[in-house]
């Protein structure tokens, strides 16, 4: 009982009435689930790297003892969402990143010049105390201003939930878009830049090249029936946005679970003979900016394999 308060105190502010709120609420159900939450902190407790990351992100005990990750989930499922990422992450990348990432971190992947007033934009991956709803790390495009513009949440973990073999594969929790009054400007904008690229398509596209360069084998996404929180529905009963019509275009197909789509490792890209003769040009100049994403993404996430430590 005294090791699950004194978790809850570095989870959560306790000046904060609702904060306040939810550390009671964390405290009653890991009093109901005691031998679990002993178990993930064995399982922290196994090295001085693990111990740091629980340290420093303390919200791994959250996660497990609450509804996130996807619609329906249970403890045990959290829990070894939480243990087969953090292993995964461990037996291929260095202690840097593993140090880095959970000390909250951005390690930046790639980055594009926009205009005088944007600046640039940059391409990181990271996670945020913000984001732990949906996932354990993240892919974020961002401006130079600290702007977010899209990220795509994940976490990696093993196949056997869909499948039933035990390949990793990145788990998308969540792709969010940008919260600012000027948004679709600032998004026309990008999108121009990119060669008429659109930004969400770009965000999935870095997240596809982030989960080859990690030798992982397949991408599943949430649905909107597999959401966390499901609640993607207005009062009205109108869908306010839809995972599945985006994971479809990017040709994705509905998994036996209705709560995940499984995506393509790589995108498919139109040969030139599909292309009109007067988009070309344009489309060349696409392909060579994903081009350089590819070569950037791979060569910075090289740096932090395992055999070579910072």
């Amino acid at each position: 009982m005294s090791n699950f308060i004194e978790l809850g105190k570095k989870i959560y502010d306790l000046k904060n009435p609702r904060e306040a709120h939810r550390f009671a609420v964390f405290i009653a159900r890991c009093c109901l689930h005691p031998q679990k939450i002993q178990r993930l902190e064995k399982f922290f407790a196994q090295s001085e790297i693990f111990k740091e990351i629980s340290t420093t992100f303390p919200f791994f005990f959250e996660q497990v003892t609450r509804a996130f990750f996807y619609n329906r989930s249970t403890i045990e499922e959290r829990i070894k969402i939480v243990e087969e990422h953090v292993e995964f992450l461990a037996s291929t990348t260095n202690e840097s990143f593993l140090r880095k990432i959970y000390a909250g971190e951005k390690i930046p992947l790639w980055k594009i010049p926009l205009d005088e007033t944007l600046g640039e934009m940059i391409l990181s991956i990271c996670i945020e105390p913000g984001q732990r709803k949906e996932g354990l790390i993240s892919v974020m495009l961002r401006l130079s201003s600290g702007v977010p513009i899209y990220q795509i949440i994940f976490w990696i973990a093993r196949d056997n939930f869909i499948d039933g073999d035990e390949n990793f594969a990145m788990w998308i929790g969540a792709m969010q878009g940008p919260n600012v009054d000027d948004a679709r400007e600032i998004i026309k904008r990008i999108t121009k830049k990119c060669h008429a690229y659109r930004t969400k398509n770009l965000i999935l596209y870095a997240a596809q090249a982030v989960a080859r360069s990690l030798g992982l084998k397949k991408i599943f996404s949430i649905t909107n029936a597999g959401y966390y929180a499901n609640n993607h529905i207005r009062r009205d009963r109108k869908l306010k946005t839809s995972f599945g019509d985006f994971w479809a275009e990017c040709g994705g197909t509905l998994t036996s679970d209705e709560r995940f789509f499984s995506l393509p490792l790589t995108e498919q890209r139109k040969t030139f003979d599909e292309i009109p003769t007067h988009k070309r040009a344009v489309y060349r100049r696409r392909f060579s900016l994903l081009d350089e994403l590819d070569a950037t993404v791979s060569e910075k996430l090289l740096e932090f394999k395992k055999d070579v430590e910072k």
